[in-house]
């Protein structure tokens, strides 16, 4: 692994391309190096996880929507869409934004934390929308997922986006180019190109996470999929990006991030190293933020020494700085206590997922967030009684690296209106590669079996599984089928533009 030191330049020093974060990028992403036996198997894993969630969320209205306008942009050989005929196909980009809606609609898939976060199974649906298009066997597919995981795992170690309010999509533009440049094969200059482009057009605000969160948080990285293939498209053409993107004097550091002055430093593989980021990256087993994982595991312990919940004076959660202040009391969003809040908003709202999970002992992708089960009138007490601090530990431990060390959880002290303290502490989620039962093949099978229930029959979860646990064998007619398959297509609901 080689550290790359980033910085802002004048106009007037002239910075070869090869020393360009961007270019650097793309050299990995160009880099012919073998796939790891072990990271096939994990994309394998995560693309059964993505499948899983977008069953889960195929009925939503996020998702029903972004289905249909991506209908209209028929195209042939074209891409599927989550849901649909075998007959029915779309534009690549179009896929990428549709299905990727239905991965994140439910904030249920995987996740990486570090100096940012992220959700790097955001890039498997661009990704597979282009590998199927351009008739792509399986094993060019696999090593075009472990270019997008390795780039996204990559940036988010080295530049840190929340504390500039940039919303950690800015991250996945770039990745998603990467991985389909190389899933295409593309020369370096044409992933370069496409990687500018990529982080150009999909830089925003993280207000789409603050307040109140409406339905396009589901549909940011959605966008940035989509418009990390436009970008591929676009420099394979020969049309070129804003350049140095990352280093420029106007650019992405000097006035979005830190500013001239910053330095920032981003891990990227060496020259034939193998890409092997992937591997550090972890899936929910419940639907909800990822810092409230160990939490909602720690709730559930918990619950049975409390005992009588009506007995609770408060509860104080002590944390990470992100979490204090992302779904924490430290976000000073009233939204977060308001039973009246968006689904979105409270996936966000700690308090809101730790009241709940005490008292039903576990999580549901739907029951939990419920509008009747957040106004019930003693959730709504206990709720209120919670509040979040930060800890100082639990931050150095969130940005650990140390497997002995990093923890995404916190420690809760329940004040009883008796005087009596109960505590407790976990710092990984049981399904961490680190904690108590961490997930693998069986367990990723398993999620999308409970979750692809009552939405497609056996047999059509078969068929997926078939084809997902064989990626690495199969040929281009295979990945185009590499979706699944409602028993009746679903119908419009909506009209828009197209």
């Amino acid at each position: 692994m080689v550290e790359h030191e980033v910085r802002t330049y004048r106009s007037s020093e002239e910075l070869p391309r090869e020393k360009q974060l961007a270019w650097k990028i793309a050299e990995v992403a160009t880099d012919p190096v073998a796939v790891q036996a072990d990271v096939s198997d994990m994309v394998v894993n995560r693309i059964i996880d993505n499948a899983a969630v977008a069953a889960a969320s195929i009925s939503r209205r996020p998702v029903a929507h972004a289905r249909e306008q991506a209908l209209p942009h028929v195209l042939e050989p074209g891409a599927r869409v989550f849901g649909m005929p075998e007959s029915r196909s779309v534009s690549p980009e179009w896929a990428a934004w549709a299905n990727g809606v239905a991965v994140r609609e439910l904030d249920f898939h995987d996740t990486f934390l570090a100096a940012e976060y992220s959700h790097p199974g955001d890039n498997i649906p661009p990704i597979l929308a282009v590998a199927q298009h351009k008739s792509m066997a399986g094993a060019d597919l696999i090593r075009g997922i472990a270019t997008g995981y390795e780039i996204q795992v990559a940036l988010t170690k080295g530049i840190c986006l929340h504390e500039h309010k940039i919303d950690h999509v800015a991250h996945l533009g770039p990745s998603a180019a990467a991985g389909i440049g190389t899933l295409l094969g593309l020369d370096t200059e044409t992933v370069y190109q496409a990687i500018q482009q990529a982080l150009h057009v999909t830089t925003a605000t993280r207000q789409s996470r603050k307040g109140e969160i409406s339905s396009w948080k589901a549909h940011a990285p959605a966008f940035a999929g989509k418009m990390a293939v436009e970008a591929v498209d676009r420099a394979m053409r020969g049309e070129g990006a804003p350049s140095p993107i990352y280093e420029g004097e106007d650019g992405f550091i000097a006035w979005i991030l830190s500013g001239p002055d910053a330095r920032y430093t981003v891990p990227l593989p060496a020259p034939g190293e193998a890409k092997h980021g992937i591997l550090e990256t972890y899936t929910k087993e419940h639907s909800a933020e990822y810092q409230s994982q160990a939490l909602i595991d720690l709730a559930r312990k918990m619950g049975p020494k409390i005992g009588d919940l009506s007995k609770v004076k408060k509860i104080t959660i002590a944390t990470s700085h992100h979490t204090h202040y992302v779904i924490g009391t430290g976000s000073g969003d009233p939204q977060k206590m308001d039973p009246n809040a968006s689904r979105e908003t409270l996936d966000h709202s700690i308090m809101y997922i730790f009241a709940v999970a005490l008292e039903d002992g576990g999580w549901h992708h739907e029951r939990s967030y419920a509008p009747e089960r957040a106004r019930r009138p003693e959730t709504v007490e206990l709720w209120h009684k919670i509040s979040t601090t930060e800890d100082p530990e639990w931050t150095k431990r969130y940005h650990s690296t140390d497997p002995n060390e990093i923890a995404f959880g916190g420690r809760v002290d329940v004040e009883l209106d008796d005087g009596t303290v109960i505590s407790d502490e976990l710092a990984v989620a049981d399904a961490h590669p680190l904690g108590a039962r961490p997930f693998a093949r069986e367990q990723y099978i398993a999620k999308f079996r409970t979750l692809a229930d009552g939405v497609l029959t056996g047999d059509e979860q078969d068929r997926f599984l078939g084809l997902a646990e064989n990626l690495a064998q199969l040929g281009p007619d295979d990945v185009a089928r590499l979706s699944w398959s409602l028993a009746s297509a679903p119908a419009i609901t909506s009209k828009g533009i197209f």
